[in-house]
């Protein structure tokens, strides 16, 4: 496994940002993919992605074999939603791990949220999905959706060692079709996607990010306790 840089890290903050305000468009609105709606009670912002961003993931999808598609379930996140969830988890890990720095915490945290100064879905950029069949039941890829790292026992993670055959040939399948499209995974989730945010332009080495967090005509509901 190459090396894994994690959100955390201060290469990803130092990429600057230079904005091309392209607009928020709602997926459920026509074309080919199928949207999970599981968190339509926390916010519709889930159903944003920049406009960049859906053409690349319709551009993927016709690169999947005959009978398969991709089930969106959550795209733009408001900066103050990510705020929430990072702090959440954050809580967490320092409960279960009293003995570690603050600054273990933070990176501890960043394989399942970003921190939200930089995170993705609050730029738009960033995509969660799966894959499913014709019929739209979702195939199996190893661990549940925002299955964390304890959880899943790095399982989640996107070239984990120990998932059956037929999940990492699920896997394999997901990510060469996004990436043939030029979106990036991050590799501790293997449901995570995203183009032209910070963390693609430094894996990709471009020189600054197109997309920043991003409040566009995207309206915030009441804040659930549970991230999925």
């Amino acid at each position: 496994m190459s090396e894994i840089i994690l959100m955390s890290d201060p290469r990803v903050a130092a990429i600057p940002v230079h904005e091309c305000g392209e607009p928020l468009i709602d997926i459920r609105r026509g074309g080919p993919l199928l949207v999970d709606l599981r968190k339509q009670n926390d916010s519709d912002a889930f159903f944003y992605l920049r406009e960049g961003v859906l053409e690349r993931l319709r551009q993927a999808q016709t690169r999947l074999p005959a009978g398969l598609r991709f089930l969106v379930v959550e795209g733009y996140r408001p900066p103050g939603l990510q705020r929430r969830y990072f702090e959440k988890y954050v809580a967490r890990l320092r409960a279960e791990h009293p003995e570690w720095s603050d600054e273990q915490i933070r990176s501890a945290a960043s394989r399942f949220v970003s921190p939200p100064e930089i995170a993705p879905h609050s730029a738009g950029a960033a995509v969660d999905l799966t894959l499913a069949d014709a019929d739209g039941r979702e195939l199996d890829m190893g661990t549940p959706m925002n299955a964390t790292p304890e959880e899943s026992a790095g399982a989640c993670y996107t070239d984990a060692a120990g998932i059956s055959e037929r999940a990492s040939a699920h896997r394999e399948i997901l990510g060469r079709a996004l990436t043939d499209a030029g979106l990036v995974n991050y590799p501790t989730e293997w449901w995570h996607w995203s183009f032209g945010d910070r963390y693609w332009a430094l894996i990709t080495g471009a020189g600054s990010a197109c997309y920043g967090p991003s409040q566009q005509g995207v309206r915030e509901r009441p804040f659930s306790a549970e991230r999925r």
